[in-house]
């Protein structure tokens, strides 16, 4: 791991503090990596949508004639039909710390957890239990599909109804487990406050329970270190257009344990998840290994940028990676508590390192108006509601300048309106 540079003092102005970091920032290069937006000064939306790499503005440019073009249906045989797999076990490798055969790619992040939760609830360790754990401030779709399945299951949600800003704690998930607790299903970072579970300690109360867990990766894989294996987790999704860099509606990860992979029947059998697809049979077989959890026939086109941003990844480092992470939040706390909080903004994200991801929520009751002037400047984080704005900072693309720039940006937005 490359150890950073010593911070500079916070005596400097904003600027040169930001202009220091820079310059002392060992991950610096990766950012030419990237293509870059002429109309953008601050993208601070990374955890939503990432930047294009440019070696995969180049690989999707090419593989319309030497892929798709030139090989043709040959290319199922060649790579294309196992690439749900070697792709999943890339991103097992590389940002979730899990060994191969593990994770799949292939539906969105949506249809994979419907799939692993169908799935849980059905496996004979967890028969006769009827509860399942989730948190009012999950992301929708978890909510959502949760309240669906719960409906169609006959099952009942227990709702934890965490601090907004502090996020789902161990002692909260252990207030509500018990022999009728089935699943949890908890984000690793929460995606409105950025809050970091501790999905080790949630995950080790929730097995010494009976019940199995579900970790929502979305807005940590590649932005916080995982470790899904050492962690002793049974199922996990994510999407990878944020951290991962995959493009507009890339297709999610699924991991299923080792353990379960084969215990484990998905709802939605399709063909690529059978046992011998192309042997057209009678009846549908699962395939023994994790390719059960694959339903349709795979969207080659959209895997194919994450793999360039992989390469990044495993190049710099998830221990790196994390270092400037807490760097570029570290820096937009003070920033904001230095010119946005005199201004009646207030921090809606754990201060403790070591407790959050790689966004900063703020809020205030003008930033609805706020985001849509921020967005004609060039300066581009996103708006959540009720009155939020989340500066998300993707490491390896975002420069500390560019979170000076952000800051300063909304502060000359709310003195405009106070003029």
């Amino acid at each position: 791991m490359t150890t950073p540079a010593a911070a500079p003092t916070a005596e400097l102005d904003p600027a040169a503090r930001a202009a220091a970091l820079d310059a002392a920032d060992p991950l610096a290069a990766y950012r030419d990596r990237f293509v870059p937006s002429d109309d953008v000064v601050a993208y601070l939306d990374g955890n939503s949508l990432g930047r294009p790499t440019k070696a995969a503005a180049e690989r999707l440019a090419q593989f319309a004639t030497t892929g798709w073009g030139a090989r043709l249906i040959r290319g199922w045989d060649e790579s294309w039909y196992e690439l749900p797999l070697t792709l999943g076990d890339r991103i097992g490798d590389v940002v979730l710390g899990a060994a191969p055969g593990q994770t799949f790619v292939g539906d969105s992040t949506t249809v994979v957890l419907y799939k692993l939760v169908r799935a849980a609830l059905d496996l004979p360790a967890v028969a006769g239990r009827d509860e399942i754990v989730v948190d009012s401030g999950n992301f929708p779709t978890d909510r959502y599909l949760l309240e669906g399945i719960a409906a169609e299951r006959g099952k009942r949600l227990v709702w934890l109804h965490p601090d907004p800003a502090a996020g789902v704690t161990p002692a909260d998930v252990a207030t509500v487990l018990g022999e009728r607790t089935a699943l949890v299903l908890l984000s690793h970072v929460a995606y409105r406050s950025g809050h970091l579970a501790d999905a080790p300690e949630i995950t080790r109360l929730a097995h010494d329970a009976g019940a199995l867990v579900l970790w929502d990766l979305c807005h940590s894989a590649g932005a916080v270190p995982v470790a899904l294996d050492a962690w002793g987790v049974d199922l996990a999704a994510g999407c990878t257009y944020k951290y991962l860099n995959g493009g507009p509606g890339s297709p999610a990860f699924g991991y299923v344990r080792a353990g379960l992979v084969e215990q484990l029947r998905q709802p939605i059998q399709g063909w690529m998840g059978a046992d011998a697809p192309f042997e057209m049979g009678p009846a549908y077989a699962p395939h023994p290994g994790v390719r059960r959890f694959v339903s349709g026939t795979p969207p080659i086109t959209s895997m194919l940028a994450m793999q360039d941003m992989l390469d990044l990844i495993a190049g710099a480092g998830m221990d790196a990676i994390r270092a400037k992470s807490v760097r570029l939040t570290e820096l937009a706390l003070d920033l904001t508590d230095e010119l946005l909080v005199p201004l009646g903004v207030e921090v809606a994200s754990p201060r403790e390192a070591g407790r959050r991801g790689s966004h900063v929520t703020i809020d205030h009751p003008a930033f609805a108006d706020v985001v849509g002037e921020l967005w004609q400047q060039g300066v581009v984080p996103d708006f959540r509601r009720p009155h939020g704005i989340r500066l998300g900072l993707s490491p390896l693309s975002t420069s500390f300048d560019e979170v000076r720039v952000g800051v300063e940006a909304v502060r000359a937005a709310l003195l405009r309106r106070a003029d």
